[in-house]
């Protein structure tokens, strides 16, 4: 069945939007915070929008005894609390009646038939069509188990007709290294084909990280500048202003340099970096992702204090909250080395970007939460105003804000009103939610639905993946050979440490102030 067209008056004017194809979505990890905080809230909105079908069911699989009924006034709650739109009654009630749950323990093999069963079943009352799609809302550790299973039964493939497709989302982390990512990729592919596994990362479903290639591709005035011939240097920042709360043992084994900057950051930065496609598919614009990533200049463990920053919070106040310390957080190790800060600065061995750094950082409790691209240009080769001008004169700024605040900005130098010539910067703004007078659906919404339509353009694809984690594979062996036994220290609710700073000094160079 081809995607249907359906008119969606929720978005500005009235116009063809895609809908998806009649399935069923198995969540397994059902009880946990990602489906009450980010699945549930949109598929409900997905409904409420028209853009599922209305031959769609869910099936929540987790170890918590309770019933569909006890199910589904949770996933109400939820709501509650996390969409993004009120309830609404008659959505909500047609919506409620097509979520199911299945008590069952991953590791026994005997929910698998189980589960088998309830596909049937729902198959037959829904008309689903056989479509399914498998979403590993669980800890990394039962992916293996879960796949297997599946693959066991065969219900990674089609029915017995020849009809109706499966296909897997496979949260992050996907990997804690290398050779891990390796290894789990090779679990996968002995059970589902590449074009069935859908690795989500939810930075790719945010609406102004899917403008960045429309905003370079679409308009003719910046992609001719968009190189080492006009551009100085490339600033990409994740700031958050949460610690770490109660995830201090998970985060403690994972750090920012994994956490962050290995998925979302290097995916954002090969939108960035990446050559024209020579078409918006999935498979093209992943090959140019690809290409980027392996022409990244790797940087040799010997090398890593000359390119890398890694640093803790210390106590301190966030939005006038008093933070402690990382090293004082639950469960985390009070000797432990693991980053809440990272930055690095790396290029790309390409003929567009030679010569031309890129700096990421990111950081847990700090000054503001704000994820953003920047990109400098250089400065005219004669600055013929510099007497002129009211203090500085400063670069030409593209900036692309991701969250919160979603919008583009442009930073140049003009004259004031006067007879006499004095200069100075002024912003050119353009937010999404001011701009089209609509509320920004979700990431995930995004998502969810594209992998519906069978479309994975926004996930990654396995020879990406593994070229990330080659790259940030000898940032973390020259970190094992500092062998620190304490790492620098920042105050919570700062910028980040001084260290960071010194590196782009060194450059002649700063950190965008936010």
């Amino acid at each position: 069945m081809t995607p249907q067209a359906i008119e969606n008056p929720l978005r500005e004017g009235i116009r063809l939007e895609a809908a998806a194809e009649p399935c069923v979505m198995v969540i397994f990890g059902a009880s946990g915070d990602l489906t009450r905080r980010k699945l549930m809230p949109a598929l409900y909105n997905l409904t409420r929008e028209q853009r599922l079908s209305s031959a769609f069911a869910v099936i929540g699989v987790a170890r918590r005894e309770k019933s569909d009924e006890g199910f589904r006034e949770e996933m109400r709650q939820a709501l509650a609390e996390f969409s993004r739109s009120r309830i609404d009654q008659n959505v909500w009630e047609s919506f409620a009646k097509k979520l199911y749950y299945l008590v069952g323990d991953f590791s026994n093999p005997d929910i698998y038939p189980k589960l088998k069963e309830a596909l049937a079943r729902c198959d037959l009352k829904h008309g689903t069509l056989a479509n399914c799609i498998y979403y590993l809302s669980t800890p990394p550790e039962a992916y293996q188990t879960i796949i297997e299973g599946l693959g066991h039964l065969g219900l990674q493939r089609p029915g017995l007709d020849g009809k109706g497709w499966k296909r897997i989302v496979i949260e992050k982390p996907f990997g804690y290294d290398l050779a891990s990512a390796r290894e789990l990729n090779a679990k996968v592919a002995a059970v589902f084909e590449e074009s069935q596994v859908y690795r989500i990362d939810h930075y790719l479903g945010k609406e102004t990280v899917q403008n960045i290639s429309v905003f370079r591709f679409a308009n003719g005035m910046f992609e001719p500048v968009w190189n080492h011939k006009y551009i100085d240097h490339v600033q990409i920042t994740a700031a958050e202003e949460v610690n770490v709360g109660s995830r201090g043992g998970y985060y403690d084994r994972s750090g920012a340099l994994r956490d962050m900057i290995q998925n979302h950051m290097l995916q954002v930065f090969a939108l960035v970096a990446m050559e024209p496609p020579v078409a918006f598919d999935a498979d093209t614009v992943r090959d140019e992702k690809q290409k980027v990533f392996r022409a990244i200049r790797q940087i040799e463990p010997s090398e890593v204090a000359n390119y890398m920053v890694r640093a803790q919070y210390a106590a301190g106040s966030v939005a006038g909250k008093k933070i402690a310390g990382y090293l004082q957080e639950p469960d985390v190790n009070s000797e432990s080395t693991t980053e809440t800060y990272a930055a690095i600065k790396f290029f790309v061995d390409n003929w567009r970007w030679s010569g031309v750094p890129f700096y990421i950082r990111t950081g847990k409790a700090m000054a503001r939460r704000i994820t953003e691209v920047v990109i400098e240009f250089k400065r005219p080769p004669q600055i013929l105003f510099e007497e002129h001008a009211a203090g500085h004169i400063d670069p030409n700024l593209l900036v692309l804000r991701i969250q919160p605040d979603e919008g583009i900005s442009i930073k140049s130098d003009v004259k004031l009103p006067g007879q006499r010539i004095r200069i100075r910067p002024v912003t050119m703004d353009f937010r999404y939610g001011s701009s089209f007078g609509v509320e920004i659906a979700e990431a995930y919404e995004r998502l969810i639905l594209d992998c519906m339509l069978g479309d994975s353009t926004l996930f990654t694809r396995r020879d990406g993946l593994e070229k990330t984690w080659e790259f940030v594979g000898k940032i973390l062996e020259g970190w094992r050979q500092q062998n620190l036994k304490r790492l620098p220290q920042y105050e919570a609710g700062t910028w980040g440490p001084v260290e960071a700073q010194e590196m782009m000094g060194r450059d002649g160079r700063r950190w965008r102030r936010n």
